[in-house]
């Protein structure tokens, strides 16, 4: 074989190595990713498992007096939607990877003004794209449960912070990313607002 071609051979043998070599470190790439994502999804269930089972046994007198980052507040349920997450209070990437947070600044379940919640639109929040007018929303706390009603829907842009404004009354805003099957972060927020009402009773009415 002449020189020209050894140098031939040399190079395809070394675009071949780089050829490998490349394709070895997407293939580890693309397992570590995975298993990320899989680590991701079970430390969520598990936490939200482990919370829901020590919440459905508190009682107003184990609620913490001091409310902390990252302390529970209690329980969100969209009925229609089989939506059900425990809320947390703060919206850091750490808690709104295993729960839905509740926004500091805005007003407690119970209390007048506007309680804001955030949740992931790819994991807790995701059913939310399929909320309608009228939908019930239940907040359970130790200090008991509060129902709403759902009033409007918009999207906003990521910016607006106005929809953490405190409105007349007692109500509820619902916060994720939009849209909802955006890759990477997205531009706009999917907002949903209700209005609280009398929780109904199912206690039976005394005999007269």
């Amino acid at each position: 074989m002449n020189p020209f071609g050894h140098a031939i051979a040399a190079h395809r043998r070394i675009r071949s190595s780089i050829v490998r070599t490349a394709s070895y470190f997407f293939l580890a790439l693309g397992l570590l990713a995975l298993g990320y994502a899989a680590y991701v999804v079970v430390d969520a269930h598990a936490y939200q498992t482990y919370e829901q089972t020590k919440f459905e046994k508190e009682t107003p007198a184990d609620a913490p007096q001091l409310l902390v980052e990252g302390g529970v507040i209690g329980e969100i349920e969209v009925p229609r939607l089989r939506l059900k997450a425990i809320v947390v209070q703060g919206d850091s990437h750490t808690i709104l990877r295993r729960a839905v947070g509740h926004i500091p600044e805005t007003a407690l379940p119970g209390n007048p003004g506007n309680v804001a919640i955030a949740g992931h639109r790819d994991t807790f929040f995701r059913p939310l794209r399929n909320i309608r007018m009228g939908d019930a929303i239940t907040l359970k706390t130790p200090a008991g449960a509060f129902q709403y009603v759902v009033e409007s829907t918009q999207v906003v842009p990521a910016s607006d912070v106005t929809v953490l404004n405190a409105l007349n009354g007692r109500t509820l805003t619902l916060i994720t990313c939009f849209p909802f099957n955006y890759v990477g972060p997205a531009p706009n927020r999917f907002v949903v607002r209700a209005r609280e009402v009398p929780v109904e009773s199912s206690d039976p009415p005394p005999a007269l």
